[in-house]
């Protein structure tokens, strides 16, 4: 399974906390973060499912 590099997943982080800026304020810093990575993590998984099921190696 293909995981994206820490660099490209801090700035998925960063474009995902400010697309749901608005839903994720009243959030502790410590639970949007957690949020975040989960959302990234997930977005990484189905993207390794839909690659697999194309037939397509992962870069």
């Amino acid at each position: 399974m293909k995981q994206i590099d820490e660099k490209d997943r801090k700035e998925l982080e960063a474009k995902l906390a400010g697309a749901f800026q608005e839903q994720i304020d009243q959030l502790s810093t410590e639970l949007r973060e957690i949020l975040l990575d989960d959302m990234v993590t997930a977005f990484e998984n189905r993207l390794n499912v839909l690659m697999r099921a194309s037939g397509q190696k992962p870069n």
